[in-house]
C-alpha cells in the first residue's frame, strides 16, 4: 500500500514536471516568434529610414506604425497621441466642441452609435446606425476613429459636412451641423408621469451621475412614487464603476452585478452590490434601444437577469468590451480591450446586445386635439373663454403621451400594479 502511495506521488511530481517543461517549451516558442517579427519590424523601419522618396522622422514612423498596430486588434483599441490622449481627458470632464454624437467603426465603416440628446447632431437628426461615408467631402474609407474625432471635432461655431448612408432608407444624406461646446447634462426630465408613475432618463453615466440618482429618487418618492420607468434610451455608456452603482440600487446587497473577462486574471472582475439599494420594492420598467450601449446594457442586463425589472424596446448596440487606458513616457496612450463584460447569469454582450422582455418599436403616437364645441349662445361666449384658460394643458405633462415605447412602459406598469392590488 505504501509503494502505491510512493508511486502515484512520484507520478503526480512527473506528470508536473512534464506540464511545466511543455509550458516553458510553448513560452520559449512564443518569445522566439515575438523576437523574429521585432526583428522584421526593424528591418522594414531601416529600409524606410534610408530609402524613402522623402525624410520621414523616426517618431512619426513609430507612431504611424502603432496606430497601425492598435487598429489591426478592434474597433475600439487605438493608440493616441499626446494631443489625442488630452482630448480624451477634456471629454471625461463633460464639457468640449463638437457635434455631439458617439461613433466607433462597425463593419469597417465609420458609425454613429448614439446622438447626444438636445446636442448640433441631435437637432440636426442623425441616428444609431448612420453610417459617416464623407467628412467635409473627405471619404471616411480606412479613416481611424482617432483621425474621424480630430475631423469632427473643433472651434465651436465652425460647420462641418456629413455625407451620411442612412440603410434604412437606403440613400446618401447630406448634412450642414454647426459645432458647439457639448455640455452633457446625464440625468433629465425626472418626475411622475401618472398614477404615482416616476420616470428618469439617463443620457449617460458621467462621475456624479450615482449620487445626482440618489437625490432625483428621493424627491420622486416624496411625491409618492409607487412604480418607476428608467429610460436608458440612446445612452452610450460611460464609466463602468458608475453603472455598476446605478444598478445596485435597485437589487438586494451582495448580489453580483456584472463580471468581466479578460486575458489577465487582475482583468477579471466582479461587481458586487454593496447594500446601497434605493428602491428594491416597486414594479420597474427599463426603456432602451439600438443607442443603448456599454453601461446602458450593464444596468438593463443586470436588473433583466435578476427579473427586476421588464426591459421594454427594440435590441441594444451590444458594445460589451472594456477599454483600458495605458499612459505611454511621451504623453501619448494606448486604449486597450483588455476584458469583456458578462451579465450576472454569464451572458456575452459584446456583439449581441440586450433583448428586451417586450419588443416594442420606436414611433410617435397623434394625439387628437379635443375638438371645441360650438357656443350655443353669445352670452356663453365668456364662460367658454375662462373654460380655456383653466385647461391651458401642460407640455411636459403631455409630451410623453406621443412616445410609444414609453406609453406602452406605462400601461405594463399600471397591468403590475393592479395585479399586485388583485394578489393582496
Amino acid at each position: 500500500m505504501r509503494k502505491k502511495i510512493i508511486i502515484t506521488v512520484v507520478l503526480g511530481i512527473l506528470v508536473l514536471a512534464i506540464s511545466s517543461i511543455a509550458l516553458s517549451d510553448i513560452e520559449k516558442k512564443k518569445k522566439n516568434e515575438l523576437y523574429k517579427q521585432v526583428e522584421l519590424f526593424s528591418d522594414a523601419l531601416a529600409i524606410i529610414q534610408t530609402d524613402y522618396v522623402n525624410e520621414v522622422a523616426p517618431k512619426d514612423l513609430i507612431y504611424g506604425a502603432l496606430k497601425g498596430m492598435l487598429s489591426s486588434l478592434d474597433p475600439y483599441s487605438q493608440f493616441m497621441d499626446p494631443d489625442t490622449y488630452n482630448e480624451l481627458k477634456v471629454d471625461t470632464e463633460g464639457k468640449f466642441g463638437g457635434l455631439g454624437i458617439e461613433i466607433t467603426i462597425k463593419d469597417g465603416l465609420l458609425t454613429v452609435v448614439t446622438p447626444i440628446e438636445d446636442t448640433p447632431a441631435w437637432k440636426a437628426g442623425l441616428k444609431t446606425n448612420d453610417r459617416i461615408v464623407k467628412v467635409n467631402n473627405e471619404l471616411t474609407r480606412d479613416m481611424t476613429l482617432t483621425d474621424a474625432v480630430k475631423k469632427l471635432r473643433g472651434k465651436p461655431g465652425e460647420a462641418v459636412n456629413l455625407s451620411i448612408l442612412r440603410e434604412s432608407e437606403k440613400k446618401i444624406l447630406e448634412f450642414k451641423i454647426v459645432r458647439d461646446i457639448i455640455k452633457i447634462k446625464d440625468i433629465k426630465e425626472p418626475r411622475i408621469l401618472e398614477d404615482g408613475i416616476g420616470y428618469i432618463r439617463l443620457v449617460e453615466f458621467r462621475e456624479n451621475t450615482s449620487k445626482g440618482l440618489d437625490t432625483v429618487l428621493d424627491n420622486l418618492k416624496k411625491e409618492n412614487m409607487n412604480a418607476l420607468i428608467l429610460d436608458l434610451r440612446s445612452n452610450p455608456g460611460g464609466l463602468l464603476d458608475v453603472a455598476a452603482s446605478v444598478a445596485e440600487k435597485f437589487i438586494d446587497k451582495g448580489k453580483l452585478i456584472v463580471s468581466t473577462k479578460g486575458r489577465k486574471t487582475s482583468q477579471n472582475l466582479e461587481f458586487i452590490s454593496r447594500g446601497n439599494s434605493s428602491i428594491v420594492d416597486i414594479p420597474m420598467v427599463v426603456l432602451i434601444n439600438e443607442g443603448s450601449a456599454s453601461g446602458s446594457e450593464i444596468v438593463a442586463a443586470c436588473l433583466q437577469d435578476y427579473k427586476r425589472a421588464i426591459i421594454v424596446g427594440i435590441k441594444s448596440f451590444g458594445k460589451g468590451s472594456v477599454q483600458t487606458i495605458v499612459p505611454l513616457g511621451d504623453g501619448s496612450a494606448l486604449r486597450l480591450t483588455t476584458s469583456k463584460y458578462f451579465t450576472p447569469l454569464g451572458k456575452e454582450i459584446h456583439g449581441k446586445g440586450v433583448l428586451p422582455d417586450i419588443m416594442v418599436e420606436e414611433g410617435k403616437i397623434e394625439v387628437k386635439a379635443q375638438e371645441e364645441q360650438a357656443v350655443e349662445k353669445p352670452q356663453d361666449i365668456f364662460q367658454e373663454l375662462e373654460k380655456k384658460e383653466k385647461k391651458v394643458p401642460d407640455e411636459k405633462s403631455q409630451d410623453y403621451k406621443t412616445d410609444n415605447q414609453l406609453m406602452q412602459a406605462v400601461d405594463i406598469l399600471k397591468a403590475i400594479k393592479i395585479y399586485k392590488g388583485l394578489k393582496e
